[in-house]
């Protein structure tokens, strides 16, 4: 088990532009982003032992991840590329 924490700029180091962009811009994503904080929050807190909780509750806490953020992807390759993004 691991327990590093998957911050979204680690998760998508390239989008780091675009996700600030989509945060200040789109109320959606800015809530569901906030969301996948939260949970990779508590997850990073069982996986060290700092809030325990059983095998079950961490499933579930891992697939709420990875459902907001299959979605994040999905609306990071739908977004308009930026000027900051296409001088690169």
């Amino acid at each position: 088990m691991s327990n590093t924490p998957h911050h979204l700029a680690e998760e998508f180091p390239e989008h780091l532009v675009k996700m600030r962009h989509l945060r200040e811009t789109d109320g959606h994503f800015h809530r569901i982003a906030t969301q996948y904080e939260d949970v990779n929050h508590r997850i990073h807190r069982a996986e060290t032992d700092l809030e325990p909780c059983d095998d079950v509750r961490m499933a579930g806490m891992r697939k709420e991840r990875l459902a907001l953020k299959d979605e994040i992807h999905g609306m990071l390759m739908r977004a308009e590329p930026l000027a900051e993004e296409a001088e690169v």
